[in-house]
This record gives C-alpha cells, sequence and structure tokens, in this order.
C-alpha cells in the first residue's frame, strides 16, 4: 500500500467563482422528439431590487475569509433573484442573498404561511427552478419551474399560479420508466435531477434537462433536452439520446469498453452547466447490478456529447448520486461525492490507483482536454466502508469561498459527510488521496453530527449549516478558514430520514434565515435565525391545518426567491409567503 505524501502546495492561481447575481448555464439534448409547450398568459410582479448578490463565493463574514478572486471565464450577468441551478450556484451553497421580502421579523405563523399548493402530475424530486422577469405570451412573468416524475415540466407564473406552458420528455408512444419493482424512485422515473438554466441561450433562453422513458417496445431511454424557457419547445435539435462507452474491463464491459446501459441508471444528481458543458452524473438504479460510475458532457450549443469518464472502469459500482445534490464546481473543476465501489488501494508513482477505480471517494475532475480525475481523497478505510456499504457518495459537495488562515495563506476548500457522519474538509488544491494508515487531508470531524447524510450542507456568511439523519441542524462556524471543532447552534427539533438540505435567504448579510423541509406522513417547512439556529421562527404545523401540505418527500430543497418560498412534494409545490391582510 503506498502511502501519500502529505505536502500540499497551494495554487493561488486558482479561482473561484461568485454566481448568482451572475449565473453559469448552458446547453444539453438531442434525437428524436418534441415538445407541444403549451403557453397561457397571467399577469405578474417584478421582483424588487437585490441590495446584494449572492453567489458561490458566499458572504465575506467569516473570520478569516477573504474576497474571492473574479471569475475565470466570462458568464451570463442574470437577475440577482433568479434560482437557475441546484442550491443557487455551482459552489452549491444554498444561498438567496437577494431576499428583501422576508425577514426574520415577519416570518412567524402570524404572518407568514401556506399560499397554495400548484397541482402537477407527478412526484417533485427535483428542487423548483425560478426565473424574474420573463417574457412570455405578451407578457412579463416571474415563473417557477417544475419538473416531475411522469416526466413532465410545469411553467408556472411564480405569483399567481398560472400554467403558462407545459412539456414533455417523452417520445410519441412512450411513457414514464416503471420503477423496476424498486422502491427508491417510485412508482414512475421521469424527470428527477434538477435542470439548469442558461437565460443566454436560444432565442428566450434554454433549460437544460433529463428525462429518462420507456418504449412500446419495453426498451429504457435516457435523453438530455434544451427546452425554451417562454414555450417548451424543444431547442439545437434536441433531444439527444445518451449513449456512451468508456475503455475498461468492468462491470458489462464488452470487448475491453465498459458500456452505458440505460435501464441500468437513474439521472439523479442535479445537472451543473460549467464553461458551455452540461454535466450528467449517473446512479445506479436501485443498486441493481451491473453498474459502473459515469460522468457524461454535452455541449450547449451543439448538443453534442463533448466528453465521458467512467470513475469505476476495470471495477464495479462507484455510482454517483449524492442524493439530489449537484456536481459542483470553482468555476474550472468538478468536485464530487462518490457511492461505494471499487477502489484500487495499490498506488502509482502519482498515487492514483492503479487500475483508475475510485470507488467511494471525493473526487477532482478536469475538464480539459477530456474529463480526467486529477485530484482525490479516499478514507483510510475506504474498502471496508465500501463493503458495508457506508458510502461517502450518499452526502453531496460543498464548495467555500477562499478563505485565510491563521498565517494569512488562502485556502481553497471543499466539504463533506456521507453515511459514516464524518466531516471531511479538503484542501482543493492537494485533496489528500490515499493512506491506509490515516487520513491526510485539511480537517476532518468526528462525532459532531449524529447520523448519515443524505442530502447536503448550507453555507452563509462564515457558517456551514449541516442536516443529518436523525440530528438537528447544526451550525459550524469558521475561523482562520477551520470549521469550529463543534456546533455553535443547532435547532430544537430533529428531523428523521433523510435529515435536511438547508437553504438560506437573506438580504445581502442581513435578515438571514435557515430554512428546511422535514419529511413525513404530515410534512413541514422550518424557518429558523440563522445566526442562532435554536431560535424557530416558523413552522407550518404551528397553525393547525391551515399550512399542512400533506406527506412528505425525499431530499427536497426548499427554493425561496420574491418573497415566496417553493417545496415539492409528491403532488406539486407548496407556496409560502407574507399573508394577506
Amino acid at each position: 500500500m503506498k502511502t501519500h505524501l502529505s505536502g500540499r502546495t497551494v495554487l493561488l492561481s486558482l479561482l473561484f467563482v461568485t454566481v448568482t447575481a451572475i449565473a453559469i448555464a448552458g446547453g444539453c439534448s438531442g434525437s428524436s422528439s418534441s415538445s407541444s409547450g403549451t403557453t397561457a398568459t397571467a399577469g405578474a410582479s417584478s421582483p424588487p431590487a437585490a441590495s446584494s448578490p449572492s453567489g458561490a463565493s458566499g458572504a465575506s463574514g467569516a473570520s478569516g475569509a477573504s474576497s474571492p478572486a473574479p471569475a475565470s471565464s466570462p458568464v451570463a450577468v442574470t437577475n440577482p433573484m433568479d434560482v437557475a441551478t441546484y442550491h443557487n450556484d455551482i459552489a452549491r451553497t444554498g444561498q438567496q442573498l437577494a431576499e428583501t421580502v422576508l425577514t426574520p421579523a415577519n416570518v412567524n405563523s402570524a404572518t407568514f404561511g401556506k399560499l397554495a399548493v400548484y397541482p402537477v402530475d407527478g412526484a417533485v424530486d427535483a428542487q423548483p427552478l425560478f426565473l424574474a422577469n420573463v417574457s412570455i405570451a405578451g407578457g412579463t412573468h416571474n415563473v417557477l419551474y417544475v419538473a416531475t416524475e411522469s416526466a413532465n415540466i410545469y411553467a408556472f407564473d411564480a405569483d399567481t399560479g398560472a400554467t403558462l406552458w407545459k412539456a414533455t420528455t417523452l417520445a410519441s408512444g412512450e411513457s414514464p420508466s416503471d420503477d423496476h419493482g424498486c422502491g427508491q424512485i417510485t412508482p414512475t422515473i421521469g424527470i428527477t435531477a434538477t435542470p439548469v438554466i442558461d437565460r443566454t441561450r436560444g432565442p428566450h433562453g434554454a433549460m437544460y434537462v433529463v428525462g429518462m422513458s420507456k418504449d412500446g417496445a419495453g426498451r429504457y431511454h435516457q435523453r438530455i433536452h434544451a427546452l425554451d424557457i417562454a414555450t417548451g419547445a424543444e431547442l439545437f435539435g434536441g433531444p439527444t439520446e445518451i449513449a456512451a462507452s468508456y475503455p475498461g474491463t468492468g462491470a458489462a464491459s464488452q470487448n475491453g469498453r465498459v458500456v452505458f446501459d440505460p435501464g441500468q441508471y437513474a439521472e439523479r444528481a442535479s445537472l451543473l452547466l460549467l464553461n458551455g458543458i452540461i454535466y450528467t452524473a449517473w446512479t445506479s438504479h436501485c443498486d441493481f447490478m451491473p453498474y459502473t460510475g459515469w460522468v457524461m458532457g454535452y455541449d450547449a450549443a451543439t448538443l453534442k456529447q463533448a466528453s465521458v469518464l467512467n470513475v469505476t472502469p476495470n471495477g464495479q459500482m462507484g455510482s454517483i448520486w449524492m442524493s439530489g445534490a449537484g456536481l459542483a464546481s470553482d468555476g474550472a473543476s468538478i468536485y464530487f461525492l462518490d457511492a461505494n465501489g471499487t477502489f484500487d488501494p495499490t498506488l502509482n508513482a502519482q498515487d492514483m490507483p492503479i487500475h483508475g477505480n475510485f470507488g467511494n471517494g471525493f473526487l477532482k475532475l478536469g475538464t480539459t482536454p477530456a474529463l480526467a480525475v486529477t485530484d482525490y481523497f479516499e478514507p483510510s478505510n475506504t474498502v471496508q466502508q465500501s463493503n458495508a456499504d457506508e458510502d461517502l457518495g450518499s452526502g453531496g459537495a460543498l464548495l467555500l469561498p477562499d478563505l485565510a488562515d491563521a498565517t494569512g495563506t488562502v485556502r481553497h476548500l471543499a466539504l463533506g459527510a456521507g453515511k459514516n457522519a464524518v466531516i471531511y474538509v479538503v484542501d482543493r488544491d492537494a485533496m489528500g488521496k490515499f493512506d491506509s494508515n490515516a487520513d491526510h487531508i485539511y480537517q476532518e470531524l468526528v462525532g459532531q453530527i449524529s447520523g448519515p447524510m443524505f442530502g447536503m450542507p448550507a453555507y452563509f456568511n462564515g457558517t456551514v449549516y449541516f442536516g443529518a439523519v436523525g440530528d438537528s441542524i447544526k451550525a459550524f462556524t469558521i475561523t482562520n478558514a477551520r470549521l469550529s471543532a463543534t456546533p455553535t447552534s443547532r435547532t430544537p427539533n430533529v428531523f428523521g430520514s433523510p435529515g435536511a438540505t438547508p437553504s438560506i435567504s437573506a438580504n445581502g448579510a442581513a435578515n438571514d434565515i435557515v430554512w428546511a423541509a422535514q419529511n413525513g406522513t404530515i410534512a413541514a417547512l422550518h424557518a429558523y435565525d440563522a445566526s442562532n439556529l435554536s431560535r424557530t421562527l416558523y413552522d407550518s404545523n404551528q397553525a393547525g391545518a391551515r399550512d399542512q401540505f400533506g406527506p412528505g418527500n425525499k431530499f427536497i430543497t426548499p427554493t425561496i426567491a420574491n418573497g415566496r418560498v417553493y417545496v415539492g412534494t409528491k403532488s406539486g409545490v407548496a407556496v409560502f409567503g407574507l399573508l394577506a391582510r
């Protein structure tokens, strides 16, 4: 077993992308069916101007934090209120920093509650997305985009609930995929992953989405679509049928290449748009063998497959699901947590696994000239974790803004946690690789979250918020580029399975609120004071049945925009806001 050298060289030229006032988005699509996007008109009000943009960098209130460097590539300027990708930005911070309506003073059961439920035709597993001031059918609307497991996309007027258009990802004669007899995504599989939107593509803007289906002959299909944000029509000659092979002798290999079988996989991880490429990552369907770990990129302009990587090409398993969290990025590289699977504990001279298998790791991918693992971290007991199905990849990765440590050195950090309830903080410039004797990483917190992670943390103003299974949401403050050794505040209530993925709303650095959806027979939306989680502002069961919205759904991430909070359910989207007086 080769031991990774402990030296770290900080690459001062690594840039961190600020996005929410600026957003990165791109394209994907291809193949044969077209959408019949129908339109309707409804009035919509313009959102108030934001006093401070949100972004991947987060706020600069952390002790020892430094301002992020400018973006490393041009990006499209959008409305700061937009939520165009999972967890608000490509660092996956979960921050909405342009919220000027909701405050800790008015989010309470006397003045805040359920306004409506926008009904749809299936479970909403993807996070709803929001765009402000979209021109549709001669009017201007704030638009909520909702994807369902019935393989349909709805564009609602976010303020009135009027359906502006509805489109399908199904080809003629197809239905959403059946669940293969598995209860993970059930009863049908249509659109599971959160789409991504680019307001600069096509005539009005494009939304990129992956849909699964089954045809009349029993064949399964995975396709990537680009839909016009104003009409729902297919763009760029799409959709594109997803197919791939990669050199290797692992599970499902043929003649020296592993082959992607669309019926064996689900697109659970949210889509990432980075430098004109849409990246998709694939989980197994219900752990039914054989499967391996795939990442694929599709060109935003041509809708052609741009790059393919398999992270367990000479092994098995190692899929990518992260409970719906998205691939994260600093504007150059891609980061994610991989699920249990083959890892080669024998390393080569570069401390990389000799057979190229990276199961159960914290991975960093380079994107040019093609996708490739450029660095990684594997826990010292990674093989035992995989054998026990105690995978790291149950949780999602979060990138922190540039932070100065106690010596003044700027650190580029990422963090995440999985089923073993250990918080791993890695230096993105030297992630730690593998040593069977010890973990050589930037920081490791053991025993501070009391359950597995089936979701991801959020970041705001020098604090990270974790919501593990069977645990309260806990805040860890950052000082000198290190997380506090113990939580600095926690919610008074705990969250059962699957825990919670928090979201943050604030007006710049003020009026900050932590939002979380709770699963259960009677679901709940919770709001807490972000600076002191022990202070509950609101929960949707406080007013009896008035604000209840039925049973919960797994892995739901609240979307906050323009004074509203949107929560996906099994049959619609519950809408919360200030009550009329």
